[in-house]
């Protein structure tokens, strides 16, 4: 889904499994860089161990090119064991880097770059080529906790636990990521494990909504556990009194166990709409609860924030 993730480094990368960044040399470039530019654009880094630019120059250039997502490769060549095909395109210094499209060389410069307008040369390579430019890292990060937290929302817990944690490997500070998890082990009960992803987060980070969510959803799933199944006995009470607000608070709670949001919310509403002062302002501070952990654009949050309000200031 999303191509982020921690990635080898410099002349290192070369040696990775992905595809996207590799070694050339005299004998495959025809093969491994020309020819294969006329499906995929294929860029080429001459460099070599002993350049101080080229070790400053290459980290930036191979994270450009894998942000594209496979839409250009990056072809790495050490002129000291590779002269021949350095001095065809006749390299007098290094770094050079030249970008080849349908087996022709299109663009390119010499010496090290800033990390924006390596990424702009990138982008421009794969347009070039008839293609879009990929999103870069921190976009797809963005992406990705989007899709987290809407598989979240939808219940699908083990999807968007996974998308968490892809983030995480990608960054480990990300609070987003962090409070996402915690909250998808909330959600599937594993409480242990939901306070062992929250106390990832630094100190600094304890007011971040996503931290509050998190611990708001902890706290939930610990007052939620059980209730579900005294869910009929408060119906029944109910029955026998509607003004039973323990009663209706506990079914509020049985049924944020069972994932219907919406309706645990309207029985906390109706609570408030009876007796607003009942136990020290219980449903109402509820609410407030609820509300942190759902995150305050989910949409039943937005309902619920605007009937409480129109009770609040009725």
């Amino acid at each position: 889904m999303f191509s982020f993730g921690k990635k080898p480094t410099g002349s290192d990368a070369a040696s990775g499994d992905d595809g996207l960044v590799f070694d050339a040399t005299d004998q495959t470039f025809m093969t491994d860089v020309v020819e294969a530019s006329r499906t995929t654009p294929v860029i080429v880094d001459f460099w070599a161990t002993w350049c101080g630019p080229c070790r400053q120059l290459g980290p930036d250039l191979e994270k450009a090119v894998r942000s594209a997502g496979g839409k250009v490769k990056l072809a790495k060549v050490d002129v000291d064991q590779n002269q021949m095909i350095a001095g065809q395109l006749r390299v007098q210094s290094i770094p050079a880097v030249f970008a080849f499209v349908d087996g022709q060389p299109i663009d390119g410069f010499m010496g090290a770059l800033p990390a924006s307008q390596i990424q702009q040369f990138v982008d421009q390579v794969v347009k070039a080529a008839g293609g879009q430019a990929g999103a870069s890292e921190g976009e797809q990060i963005e992406q990705a906790l989007a899709a987290g937290e809407e598989a979240l929302k939808q219940g699908a817990i083990a999807e968007a636990s996974q998308i968490f944690g892809m983030v995480l490997q990608a960054d480990q500070t990300s609070i987003a990521a962090i409070g996402g998890l915690a909250r998808c082990y909330a959600a599937s009960g594993d409480l242990d494990r939901a306070r062992q992803v929250l106390g990832m987060a630094p100190e600094e980070a304890e007011e971040d909504p996503a931290i509050v969510a998190a611990r708001s959803a902890i706290d939930l799933a610990e007052e939620t556990a059980g209730a579900a199944a005294a869910m009929s006995a408060n119906r029944a009470k109910l029955e026998a009194d509607p003004n039973d607000h323990q009663a209706r608070y506990d079914l509020a709670m049985g049924l944020l166990a069972l994932g219907d949001r919406e309706s645990a919310v309207s029985e906390l509403l109706d609570i408030f709409r009876r007796d607003r002062t009942w136990n020290e302002e219980a449903a109402k501070n509820q609410l407030m609860k609820l509300f942190e952990a759902f995150g305050p654009t989910d949409p039943v949050t937005l309902s619920g924030r605007r009937k409480l309000s129109s009770m609040i200031f009725a």
